[in-house]
């Protein structure tokens, strides 16, 4: 059984070799976070690759989520946070660049599904609003475009105009989804997407971040090992606020090169 207290780890993550590795579309270096006095996130160096699914695994506590918030700077609504490091969104200044731009093409999907007080299609065409569209036309093409990308165009485009909350959990969720598509993001965030859903929906939002990777590079948080391994190309393994192994999904999965992502992945402790 692995001890965790007092473990640190000794070596820096390993690097993924590759001939051709995809383009960058996120990049930290260094990356520290603090709440308080809470040293959440420690010396993260971490490259996630474009239209590639990146799980993020590890314990709670781990410090998964605040690196999936620090991406888009979620973070950075705690008054008590402070970060120092680098991180880079494409080739723009990730801690620098203004919020408005950085969440046009950082899009975010939450635990829960929080669809907006709305109709179905007013969930949708808040984004594109929001920046400045006003024909109904475009706004009409946006939200069946962004609705037949959630797979949730058949199941209610004969009821747009009702409530969003009239959805089941799942379909709220693919909603949530859509919504964030309708700004034609280049990343998805995604936060532990599945954990409030029955079995069938979590198979139907499955196969639709297997197929939203062609346009979209996706970032999942999740608990759910089978889940990680099912859907993601490569998987960081976080423990303690730091990365013990990043690799391609199924080194993480079947041959990893660290004790600790060994027993995580089997069960052993988490």
């Amino acid at each position: 059984m692995t001890t965790l207290t007092n473990y640190r780890p000794t070596t820096r993550l390993r690097v993924v070799e590759r001939t051709e590795a995809p383009a960058a579309i996120f990049t930290t270096a260094d990356l520290n976070v603090w709440y308080g006095d809470t040293h959440a996130l420690k010396n993260i160096d971490l490259t996630i690759f474009q239209n590639e699914v990146t799980a993020i695994i590890g314990p709670s506590g781990c410090g998964k989520s605040t690196y999936l918030k620090t991406l888009n700077r979620m973070v950075e609504t705690n008054p008590a946070v402070r970060i120092s490091g680098s991180a880079q969104f494409k080739e723009m200044d990730l801690l620098n660049a203004t919020v408005e731009r950085l969440r046009s093409e950082v899009g975010m999907v939450f635990q829960k599904p929080n669809p907006f007080p709305k109709s179905i299609y007013d969930n949708v065409a808040y984004g594109p609003k929001l920046h400045g569209i006003r024909k109904k036309a475009m706004l009409d093409e946006i939200v069946e475009n962004s609705l037949k990308k959630a797979a949730l165009w058949d199941e209610v485009k004969d009821r747009l105009s009702a409530s969003a909350f009239g959805l089941s959990g799942g379909q709220q969720q693919r909603l949530c989804i859509a919504r964030s598509l309708a700004i034609e993001p280049s990343v998805l965030l995604m936060d532990e997407p599945t954990s409030a859903l029955d079995p069938v929906s979590t198979n139907k939002v499955e196969e639709l971040i297997g197929e939203l990777k062609k346009d979209v590079s996706i970032v999942i948080v999740t608990h759910n090992m089978q889940q990680a391994a099912r859907i993601s190309d490569r998987t960081a393994f976080f423990l303690h606020g730091e990365v013990v192994e990043y690799d391609r999904t199924e080194v993480i999965f079947e041959r990893p090169s660290s004790r600790l992502t060994d027993d995580y992945v089997n069960g052993r402790f988490g």
